[in-house]
């Protein structure tokens, strides 16, 4: 039975002119209990959402703020969860502490004595004992400069002494260093910093603080595009998610792009298919290009052969900006819809992002399965993680409906711990198995409606899911952009939002940098001062993924390993 069937009309259909008192079609009555089991189940999950439904107008009507709430009796549903248990390995991990000693630089060094008139004749020295202990000082550094200054009656011209590097207007490198810091590591608010900086003797406002956080940041902002471009040349693969970000109070979508090596945030008005292009192109002026693949591409969309023929006198395999492009298909299809376009547009854009020689092209995306993402790359990975979500989700309230669920839950955990132990030591003859395990796994018929509609499609997806038997280099999940992203999610929490563009493009830039150096082991304290007071002796972040890159292996496994083996090949 379709999950579109009505489980009603099923049930009217097996029950017509049957007596119950004589019944003798034990299948026929095994079906009409599997048939009502599903529709308790579709009966229950109607009633709860309507129940939510009549409690929130009823707060709404009564004037209540907020009209969530839940009705009392109604059974409760489990929050939405992150999923750890799976992500991690299985078995418990022990734990082991580490030592700090070899990790704190010791500043000073004072020599503690024992008060001798207390000792005994006879207490003999043994040396010391060493404690090291951790402290900070909070203290102004307020500098009253005394520029010399010469005046030449001949030249007119005054010369004044110029001020060291890193200082520019009313405060010096380290508070400004310190107002970034406690902005985007801290994500303390900028009346709280205003406060603190008060408390600690600085006369500064909550508007000056916003300048400082905002202004003079073209250098951070060269070296953030300067990490993308690194990132992007560092792997053939990338991961990529987005979370909302409100900038002016409306609506907008920061894109979290990363890899090993480090992490970039770029916030966009929208978040289309042609937007993760420019998010994978690092925001370079978008270009255009006819070609096979953007034909082959139209038609796979179901655009009509007609508007396919009709673009092809357009000249091919040359890149176009968007304003001649958009021209050259305003004067070739002057009738076409908007909608039309837009497909062409983007299967436009597709191809010249393929074509491109200039700049790193990604050639496979991790990712969830929202549609935008499709068909940007050469090949899609989809985030096992994300896709078990969907299984936890489901909350049935038949005991057997629960027994299967939670026994399919077991199945599909194992089979994705194979595959991580598939990946550390990858295989032909294993991959071949485990294409044939899914067969079977996600070929399996429960009887419960809801999760053998959620397994279709999963089923559906084996391609993009067993991408790593392919690439055993790629990560299973999505876990690096997604845990990329509560960056900016507990940032806008505290902050809401910036209130300008400009406010947004600081935001991507320092968390770009932040994200980055923690993943490359940079001090990031130590990187931004050197960049705030113009120093520029430690190496820039781009500099250091170039290195590492050098040791990473992050390619195809089958390219780099020269194997011969077609893991897509299942016998049967």
């Amino acid at each position: 039975m379709s999950g579109k069937e009505p489980i009603g009309d099923a049930i009217d259909q097996i029950l017509q002119n049957v007596d119950l008192a004589s019944i003798q079609d034990v299948e026929r009555a095994r079906e009409c209990i599997r048939l009502l089991l599903n529709l308790v189940e579709r009966l229950h999950a109607e009633l709860g959402k309507a129940q939510l439904e009549i409690e929130s107008l009823r707060e709404q009507l009564q004037g209540r703020p907020g009209g969530g709430g839940r009705p009392a009796g109604s059974r409760e549903r489990s929050a939405p969860r992150s999923s750890e248990k799976e992500r991690a390995e299985p078995g418990k991990r022990e734990h082991h502490k580490r030592s700090k000693l070899d990790r704190i630089r010791v500043d000073r060094e004072e020599v503690l004595k024992v008060d001798r008139t207390a000792l005994p004749a006879d207490a003999e020295f043994k040396g010391y004992e060493e404690v090291v202990i951790q402290d900070l000082q909070f203290s102004t550094d307020n500098v009253k400069f005394r520029k010399e200054k010469y005046y030449s009656p001949s030249r007119g011209k005054t010369y004044l002494a110029p001020l060291p590097a890193g200082y520019r207007g009313e405060y010096g490198p380290n508070l400004k260093t310190f107002c970034l810091l406690l902005a985007h590591l801290g994500n303390v608010t900028e009346p709280k910093i205003a406060d603190l900086l008060a408390n600690l003797g600085v006369v500064i406002s909550s508007g000056q603080i916003s300048r400082l956080l905002g202004q003079g940041q073209e250098v951070l902002q060269e070296e953030k595009e300067a990490i993308v471009e690194a990132g992007l040349a560092s792997s053939p693969w990338q991961n990529l998610d987005d979370t909302g970000t409100r900038v002016d109070g409306e609506n907008q979508h920061c894109h979290v792009l990363c890899n090993p090596l480090y992490t970039a945030y770029s916030t966009t008005a929208r978040k289309d298919r042609m937007t993760v292009i420019d998010v994978l192109r690092n925001h370079r002026p978008r270009i255009f290009r006819l070609n096979e693949e953007a034909y082959a591409l139209l038609r796979q969309w179901g655009v009509s052969p007609r508007v396919v023929e009709g673009v092809r006198p357009l000249p091919s395999e040359q890149d176009w900006t968007e304003a001649e492009f958009q021209q050259r298909l305003r004067e070739q299809m002057p009738d076409r819809g908007q909608g039309t376009r837009d497909r062409i547009v983007e299967a436009a854009a597709i191809a010249a992002y393929h074509a491109e020689t200039e700049h790193p092209v990604v050639r496979l995306l991790v990712c969830d399965d929202a549609p935008q993402f499709k068909q940007v790359t050469e090949e899609l990975g989809l985030c096992w993680i994300h896709d078990g979500r969907h299984y936890q989700n489901l909350e049935p309230w038949v005991t057997r409906h629960r027994q299967l669920l939670e026994e399919f839950r077991k199945n599909y955990w194992d089979y994705y711990r194979k595959l991580r132990a598939y990946a550390r030591a990858p295989t032909g003859e294993r991959a071949v198995e485990l294409r044939q395990q899914f067969q079977e796994l996600f070929s399996s018929v429960t009887g419960y409606e809801a999760l053998d509609q959620r397994i279709a499609k999963t089923r559906a997806n084996q391609e993009s899911l067993l991408k790593v038997l392919e690439h055993p280099e790629i990560p299973l999940h999505n876990n690096a952009a997604e845990l990329g992203a509560r960056l900016r999610v507990r940032k806008r929490v505290v902050s809401y939002g910036p209130r300008s563009a400009r406010g947004a493009k600081a935001w991507d830039t320092m968390e770009t940098l932040w994200g980055t150096a923690k993943k490359l082991g940079v001090n990031f304290f130590q990187y931004l001062r050197d960049r705030v007071s113009g120093a520029q002796q430690m190496i820039s972040l781009a500099e250091r993924i170039e290195e590492k890159a050098q040791t990473l292996d992050c390619g195809s496994f089958l390219e780099s390993r020269g194997s011969s083996w077609d893991t897509r090949s299942v016998p049967g």
